[in-house]
């Protein structure tokens, strides 16, 4: 049985990890290769599948953490990341410093993707622990909880618009009912979920945030330290404001929606950044900027690697026929709609990792049955993609992301982060059904 096989994989991993002390990116490839041979793939095809997934999902995250660390770096080490969060905890006091985070990171979350949110802030959110003298988690919880739950609930991001458009959802709909649930989320999920580990003793990981003292006299002030860290959001938004406002046939508009391309946006802003915190007042050199930006890249070549061992895996589980399995076991339920395409996705998600793949699986096999039922198709939307958060599993680039930048291990991430995500998972569902009570 193809469910079978997902959990020898997983509890294979798991060993190799734990108790062999194998490096993750070996122990993903190792077990995506047994994934595949227990699902009956020829071994030629598992080794393509691997170099697909890796090669799909590095294609994906390479160009924006590559580009992200490096902007990151330079902001932290001219002192941009000190100069932020000096006056984020000025502003909000040190006991409140969590809450300024998960604002900043819901605002953020809203318009950027994931990843980009991921990479631009983080920096951001180590600094803030060290200047205000919390653990780590304390503030990374909130942070991780907001960019999550905007990317779930509300539209533009890419799982609940593909959903909305294969069900032809209304999107403005979907985004009020996304609002009404991903707000009190992220506060019970943020902030106040986050004492639960405010405790935990991680140590920041050294190569990945500046601590060396800064001269505040010299280091640029926080209008100009905040543009620049913020000038990545401002071109996307341009660019998406283009898209919805020019013909797509005019110069501008190709001009306009080049640069806010996320890759794009973060290579302009990185040269900005270099003028900012370096050459503008002769801050530093060329060749010490580039001594950074080379610092920056070897520092994540070991993340980069992992997260394409988490996308081989997942491509391997994709291969092997899982989703189509899945589908035809799920096939004649008979429960409420809303509550069979949760489980539907919850267990898609956990087989595969991918949310995009979750979300497309399950929005087709649902369909019929939102036609069918007369359901709203707006709130489906919104419990389809609650499940696509669900268990955060090792298939899923997320897991190792949050595993690597906070220094966790498997066994920590797994009570942080994946727990978190579950819950927030079946918030949703039981949001949707309050709400389908209420407009029912």
């Amino acid at each position: 049985m193809p469910l079978i096989a997902l959990a020898l994989g997983i509890i294979i991993l798991f060993i190799l990890i734990i108790v062999f002390k194998l490096n993750a990116f070996l122990s993903l490839i190792i077990s995506a290769i047994f994934v595949g041979l227990f699902q009956g793939m020829e071994p030629l095809e598992i080794v393509k599948s691997i170099e697909s997934g890796l090669g799909s999902t590095l294609g994906h995250l390479a160009i924006i953490i590559g580009l992200g660390a490096i902007l990151g770096k330079l902001i932290s080490e001219g002192g941009g990341a000190n100069r932020i969060a000096t006056t984020l905890i000025k502003v909000f006091g040190e006991k409140r410093v969590d809450w300024a985070i998960c604002l900043a990171s819901f605002i953020l979350g809203i318009i950027l993707f994931y990843e980009v949110t991921y990479i631009l802030l983080i920096p951001i959110v180590y600094t803030v622990a060290i200047e205000a003298k919390v653990k780590l988690m304390r503030v990374g919880i909130p942070f991780l909880a907001a960019i999550s739950i905007t990317h779930v609930f509300l539209p533009p991001h890419p799982g609940p618009t593909a959903i909305a458009a294969a069900l032809g959802a209304n999107l403005g709909v979907v985004l009020g009912y996304g609002f009404l649930l991903a707000i009190p989320a992220t506060i019970i999920f943020g902030p106040l979920f986050g004492r639960l580990y405010k405790n935990w003793d991680i140590e920041i990981p050294s190569h990945l945030v500046s601590k060396k003292e800064f001269n505040m006299d010299e280091v640029p002030s926080f209008a100009t330290s905040i543009l620049t860290a913020l000038s990545p959001v401002i071109l996307i938004l341009i660019g998406v404001i283009a898209q919805f406002s020019i013909s797509e046939t005019s110069s501008t508009y190709k001009i306009l929606t080049f640069i806010g391309n996320a890759d794009i946006a973060l290579l302009i802003s990185l040269l900005i950044a270099v003028y900012v915190f370096g050459l503008h007042k002769k801050r530093k050199t060329m060749p010490q900027l580039m001594k950074i930006a080379e610092e920056a890249l070897i520092s994540m070549g070991g993340i980069i690697f992992i997260l394409g061992g988490g996308g081989a895996f997942k491509q391997v589980i994709l291969d092997s026929g899982m989703a189509e399995y899945i589908s035809e076991f799920t096939n004649g339920w008979n429960i409420s709609p809303f509550v069979l395409a949760w489980i539907i996705a919850a267990i898609i998600r956990l087989a595969v990792g991918s949310a995009t793949v979750t979300v497309l699986t399950t929005a087709g096999i649902m369909l019929p049955i939102v036609q069918a039922t007369g359901v709203s198709p707006e709130l489906m939307v919104i419990a389809i993609a609650s499940a696509s958060i669900a268990w955060a599993p090792p298939s899923d680039v997320s897991f190792w992301m949050t595993k690597e930048y906070f220094n966790l291990t498997i066994v920590q991430t797994i009570k942080s982060v994946c727990f978190m995500y579950t819950l927030v998972a079946i918030y949703g569902l039981l949001g949707v059904l309050a709400l389908n009570m209420l407009i029912g």
